[in-house]
């Protein structure tokens, strides 16, 4: 991310006004841009330049290029280690990664080991996006990593098995409500692992306390309530984020099977679930992520008592601090 470049001047957050959801929506879509997965080492060490010049004020004002700097910045690197993104890991990426693992959850009759299969795929996936993209205050040691990923992978696996199993048991419900219901088990399962995952993946920073900075971006100490509202907010986000995914397209796709997908062989059902769940998921993914901002600030006095009265580089009392929420 473009904070991560050395400077004394404060960096604008966005072209877009991220006080306005519509204007993180807009934020958020450049961000989820697939095309920026096609920066390169040296477009970043560019990017890296563009936004020094204006960090320590050789650049009057932000141009086109300061902008498309800070994109490919913000959408590539960590904001806290200033670090590469891992490529299948970034938010550029996140539709494409998920693509045929959410296909592959939402295919019908998968059986038992179908289902654990790809239950095993997505949670694989969501700990390794969790851990490339969270604030990195305190990372996890491998053993926790370990620890954790066995925990969201038994925790998806067994909501999904036990609910397949659960629904074909409904004896007060039609059966075409119980196909429905039987559609929407990898959702219950997605959702219920994904808080898991998240605040499994990042519990050291509700333990110890993640970095609060003030305006000049100098860190003024740690805070647990600020670690609270980050991991809690983003736990909540990825439970909005998957509703319309894992909702939209086996509802439509139900209906498509009984109208102009009867009868169509398997090749064609698959691309047309695949068609469905990409419109969906570019679609909801900036209205997703921009329920939250990802930057955040959060007044002094409703963090821990001994973060206040802190003071700036220039000695002026720091009311409000920032932190990074994570993805």
């Amino acid at each position: 991310m473009a904070s991560s470049v050395a400077g004394t001047r404060p960096l604008p957050e966005s072209r877009y006004d991220l006080s306005t959801y519509w204007g993180r929506v807009r934020h958020c879509a450049e961000i989820a841009d697939p095309t920026m997965l096609l920066t390169t080492e040296a477009d970043l060490a560019h990017a890296r330049e563009v936004v020094r010049s204006y960090r320590r004020g050789e650049m009057k004002q932000p141009t086109e290029e300061f902008w498309r700097a800070k994109k490919q910045l913000d959408s590539t690197v960590h904001p806290d280690t200033g670090e590469t993104v891992l490529l299948p890991f970034r938010m550029s990426s996140n539709v494409l990664s998920n693509l045929f693992v959410t296909a592959g959850m939402l295919t019908p009759g998968l059986g038992t080991a179908g289902t654990l299969f790809w239950q095993w795929a997505n949670q694989s996936l969501n700990v390794a996006v969790n851990s490339a993209n969270s604030n990195k205050s305190h990372p996890l040691s491998t053993q926790q990593l370990l620890m954790n990923y066995a925990a969201a992978v038994t925790a998806s696996c067994g909501v999904a098995v036990g609910l397949n199993k659960l629904v074909p048991r409904l004896r007060n419900v039609s059966a075409n409500a119980r196909l429905l219901l039987g559609r929407l088990v990898p959702f219950a399962a997605v959702v219920s692992a994904g808080v898991v995952n998240v605040f499994l993946m990042r519990g050291n920073e509700i333990r110890k306390g993640i970095s609060v900075y003030d305006v000049n971006g100098d860190e003024i100490g740690k805070s647990k309530k600020a670690a609270l509202l980050a991991v809690g907010e983003t736990a909540l986000s990825r439970m909005i984020n998957a509703t319309p995914i894992m909702v939209i397209p086996p509802l439509a796709l139900v209906r498509l099977q009984r109208g102009i997908l009867k009868g169509k062989s398997f090749p064609i059902q698959m691309a047309a679930q695949l068609g469905v769940i990409t419109l969906t998921a570019f679609a909801a993914l900036p209205f997703a992520l921009a329920v939250f901002p990802q930057y955040q600030a959060i007044e002094v006095n409703q963090l821990e008592p001994e973060l206040a009265g802190k003071q700036d580089r220039d000695g002026n009392p720091v009311s409000k601090v920032y932190f990074n929420r994570g993805i």
